[in-house]
């Protein structure tokens, strides 16, 4: 695994932020893993190899080094792989693509191959970003693995990190479409619930007291009889954000099998996945500073589920 140096230039919109918290963005780290780079004294400063403290706070003229080790898992040697993609956009600095449900981000234990990032290494070969390592390359963010829609990719390392500033500060807007039960008493409405792992099942996440705040607003788009279509804008962006948010109100998206009913209704149309859409995406360019905004026309399988509710409601 290469090292990351990062010196002035990358570091400047990050002066006075704590060093672990600004590595994990600019890496797509968890916090934890930084912080074991830490304690095995792999963030050292660049000229000094003097290690730094997870705490400390960043100033003008450091030059950070991470050593990380080399990357090792279940995951064999990356292999570009012809998935077709459907891209949005793409120039120098970045691509969004519009992901289609089922597609794996990156591998991982059990999903070894045919990943958006084999299709994206395929697609552009070497002009990806290696901030985040080689098993994310080019990714900044994540959508799950049946949640559809845009997704923003970087190609250089400094695009990644403006990127990354950039989702640090919440800047980035994000828009999702979904379909969920029950019915909406406030047409608009804040979800504001701190997430953090669920206590008792490990693979799911929930409003915990002691967990990381997280705001979703939601805007009801039409109302079934026991379903509905809205549009919610994430302002954070924690695991399983809108889907923990949604069940919490009592709304869960239809098809969660994790937070909510699941797939197959009796009488009902069969729900091929959860049916949530990243739908728009809106950033300032990472060269030019421009105000940029990508959309994404709803797949096939949401609006089938989708035309089965207004349907019903005549």
């Amino acid at each position: 695994m290469p090292d990351h140096l990062f010196q002035r230039e990358a570091l400047a919109v990050w002066i006075d932020h704590r060093l672990d918290s600004t590595l994990a963005s600019l890496l797509s780290r968890s916090r934890s893993q930084i912080q074991k780079w830490f304690d095995e004294g792999l963030v050292v400063h660049a000229k000094t190899q003097k290690p730094y403290i997870s705490k400390y706070k960043i100033k003008f003229d450091d030059e950070i080094l991470v050593k990380e080790p080399e990357f090792s898992s279940s995951v064999p040697d990356l292999i570009p792989e012809k998935i077709p993609l459907d891209i949005v956009f793409e120039d120098d600095h970045f691509l969004i693509v519009n992901k289609p449900p089922g597609l794996v981000v990156h591998p991982a234990a059990g999903h070894a191959t045919g990943t958006l990032v084999h299709a994206l290494l395929y697609h552009c070969g070497k002009e990806l970003s290696k901030v985040g390592g080689l098993e994310r390359l080019g990714i900044v963010h994540r959508l799950d693995q049946d949640t559809s829609g845009l997704m923003l990719v970087a190609k250089t390392d400094s695009a990644h990190q403006n990127l990354s500033y950039q989702f640090e500060k919440r800047t980035i807007q994000k828009f999702y479409t979904a379909l969920c039960w029950g019915s909406f008493r406030i047409p608009t409405g804040d979800i504001e619930g701190p997430i953090a792992r669920h206590p008792v099942n490990r693979k799911k996440m929930a409003v915990v007291g002691s967990g990381k705040a997280a705001h979703t607003t939601y805007f009801l788009k039409e109302q079934y009889d026991m379903a509905a279509w809205i549009d919610c804008q994430l302002h954070t962006g924690r695991t399983h954000q809108i889907r923990v948010h949604l069940s919490h109100m009592g709304h869960s998206v239809l098809g969660d099998a994790l937070y909510g009913r699941g797939k197959k209704i009796p009488g009902m149309v069969e729900i091929p996945r959860q049916m949530l859409h990243a739908q728009r995406i809106a950033f300032k360019h990472p060269k030019s500073g421009k105000e940029v905004e990508f959309t994404s026309d709803l797949p096939k399988d949401f609006k089938k589920v989708l035309k089965y509710w207004q349907k019903r409601m005549g």
